[in-house]
């Protein structure tokens, strides 16, 4: 009897996957064993399914660090509609939720929690991380863990002291990005063991790369989204300009929708689930779009601006043509553009006076007293505190991004967390109360006819059909609730769709704030010379392609023939090479409506050798010149 590989029966058991992609068996059966491994996967390489398998797989509970919340929500909800035991702490949650997640991955039931780094030094937290089965320890975004990475995050500095509590647990480090130098610093920051090192290829074969130079962006971009098929995403720098440029796009009648964290999560849902379906052809976004979506059919991803650094460009680039078809990454250069980022880049790291003014603000804001907020959680609108405060939106943004990366304070952009209650008096108390509270009994009477609570467990709850059904308001359930829970009713968790800043020490003086300054100027000097890269990246007479595998650490020793440098040295060398130009008539010329096949061609050209001849017809393919079928090829565009 023929045993069942135990890996792929639970691929197939909770993803429904017959196989793993290239790389993710030997990562997981190097975890499997107890080792430590560092992955580095490419956009799209599914990286969670190298940490979820073995976490589901190995005893105890896999605990993964990431900072990204909304990617964070996605996996446990995905987890958890597979029937795995999943949950995930993250800023806005209460005290009690808190708790009450600890709990429960202390005393079992759970195989997978998610929880930011930040999260790893809360008194909370450090209470409770001796006494868990801890079977794995997965730590997402390793790049954030160095400050030779584009995104780093001190708090990740922390990861390492887990192997002082739980020295035998295995970390299981997986990015996307990272350049030789950050590789080995992940390495001695996280203090692996020995580990499995595995390194996918960078290179996107199948991604065609261009720089297209036009001051007329808006009309090119038509001219782009018009000449190449299928769904994509136009990705730009500012919320503003993603509801232009959608505009624009729907003027000339093309299905576009735009998308930001500054929408309310029901409208981003619904937005990026329409796009996903394909009922929106394009969808304009910020940078906080496009994480974690699993789109594997869009054919082209347009940059409006050029991004910071070659990371963040391969990263967003690469959520093109993750089906491995042909698929296109433009980026729009316009005359002021190198000149637009050099003044972003000197505004993103702001003087410390100005960090320490906007920190003295927030701590005003929620009229915060000295010595308290430790490890609390506020909603935060940037437009009401600019307003309030008289400050610039870009100055207050990259105060914060400093507080943050100095492990002061965090911060996670709007995400929806539903209101939700359980009942703890028990059916003998709670008709007594009824009696004794009759403005409150009709509240009671409809929450009980409205949702199952008769468990005693976490049920979400929507207060606006609460309302609806009482002919009531909303804020007059919400203060019902509040005095419901008050009493020891019930406990009651209000919902939030905000942004949270959470305090991760007292509030101090701004001027008793510590701030590593030769720190801060290592991470500005970096992120000036990924900005250089970048800028290079738009300037390069290279093939782009190798030149972004050079980057990441990569030899490539033949160019990629089909970046806009390729395709243009290969026009060049084509001018005197006149079997070409018979190619390109005896196409022009083929009258008949059937497919032109390779006999045919091979017996026109036969004086050409053979493996140029298919070279350049797959290049008239790339080009939309030709279109390949089943019998053939058909001539496209000539």
């Amino acid at each position: 009897m023929i045993q069942q590989d135990p890996l792929l029966q639970v691929l197939e058991q909770y993803w429904d996957y017959k196989d793993f992609r290239s790389g993710q068996r030997a990562i997981i059966e190097a975890a499997m064993k107890g080792q430590d491994v560092l992955a580095l996967l490419p956009t799209g390489g599914g990286k969670s399914i190298c940490f979820q398998v073995p976490g589901l797989l190995r005893d105890g509970i896999c605990l993964v660090i990431t900072p990204l919340v909304a990617l964070m929500k996605d996996q446990v909800e995905q987890l958890k509609k597979r029937g795995i035991a999943a949950e995930a702490i993250y800023a806005g949650m209460s005290h009690r939720d808190i708790d009450r997640i600890l709990d429960n991955a202390v005393f079992g039931g759970m195989k997978f929690l998610y929880l930011s780094p930040e999260r790893l030094q809360t008194e909370l937290f450090k209470a409770r991380f001796d006494k868990m089965p801890i079977g794995l320890i997965a730590i997402d975004e390793a790049h954030c863990v160095t400050q030779w990475g584009y995104d780093f995050r001190p708090p990740y500095l922390q990861i390492a002291t887990l192997r002082e509590i739980k020295p035998e647990v295995p970390f299981l480090a997986v990015t996307a990005t990272a350049t030789e130098e950050a590789r080995q610093d992940i390495i001695a920051k996280l203090q692996l063991k020995n580990p499995f090192f595995f390194v996918k290829s960078f290179e996107r074969s199948n991604l065609v790369y261009s720089i297209v130079e036009d001051a007329q962006k808006l009309n090119r971009l038509i001219k782009i989204v018009q000449f190449i098929t299928g769904s994509g995403i136009v990705y730009v720098r500012t919320r503003k300009e993603a509801r232009e440029v959608c505009e624009w796009l729907d003027h000339h009648h093309i299905a576009a929708d735009y998308y930001h964290a500054g929408l309310p999560i029901g409208e981003r849902f619904k937005r990026q689930q329409a796009w996903i379906e394909g009922r929106t052809r394009i969808m304009v976004a910020t940078n906080a779009f496009g994480m974690g979506i699993d789109k594997a059919d869009v054919r082209f991803v347009v940059h409006m601006m050029m991004p910071d650094s070659p990371e963040a460009y391969y990263q967003e680039a690469g959520r093109a043509g993750r089906d491995n078809l042909l698929a296109y990454a433009i980026l729009l250069k316009g005359p002021h553009d190198v000149e637009a980022i050099k003044n972003w880049h000197a505004h993103k790291f702001p003087a410390i006076s100005t960090v320490r003014t906007i920190y003295d603000a927030l701590a005003n804001y929620w009229q915060i007293a000295l010595g308290d907020a430790f490890e609390e959680s506020y909603s935060f609108d940037l437009a009401d505190f600019c307003k309030k405060f008289e400050q610039n939106a870009a100055d207050v943004n990259y105060a914060i991004m400093t507080l943050a990366r100095e492990g002061l304070i965090s911060f996670t952009e709007g995400v929806f967390r539903p209101s939700k209650l359980r009942f703890i008096m028990n059916r003998n108390d709670l008709y007594r109360f009824e009696v004794e509270n009759k403005n409150l009994d009709p509240l009671i009477k409809t929450l009980l006819r409205t949702y199952s609570l008769g468990s005693g467990d976490w049920v979400n709850i929507i207060e606006g059909r609460l309302a609806q059904a009482m002919n009531s308001s909303t804020k007059s359930i919400q203060d019902g609730l509040a005095r419901l829970d008050q009493l020891q009713v019930i406990e009651y968790s209000p919902g939030t769709n905000s942004a949270q800043v959470t305090f991760l020490h007292r509030r101090c003086y701004a001027k008793e704030l510590s701030f590593d300054m030769k720190r801060l100027q290592q991470l500005e000097q970096q992120a000036f010379n990924r900005m250089q890269a970048m800028i290079a990246y738009t300037q390069t007479n290279e093939c782009r392609s190798k030149l972004l595998l050079a980057y990441f650490g990569e030899s490539q020793h033949t160019v990629c023939g089909q970046c806009d440098v390729c395709r243009n040295n290969t026009k060049s060398a084509q001018s005197e090479l006149t079997w070409q130009r018979q190619v390109d008539a005896f196409i022009a010329n083929w009258d008949s409506p059937e497919a032109i096949t390779w006999p045919e061609f091979e017996q026109a050209f036969h004086q050409v050798e053979e493996s140029e001849l298919v070279h350049y017809i797959h290049w008239l393919c790339r080009e939309n010149k030709l279109q390949e079928v089943e019998e053939g090829w058909r001539k496209q565009a000539f």
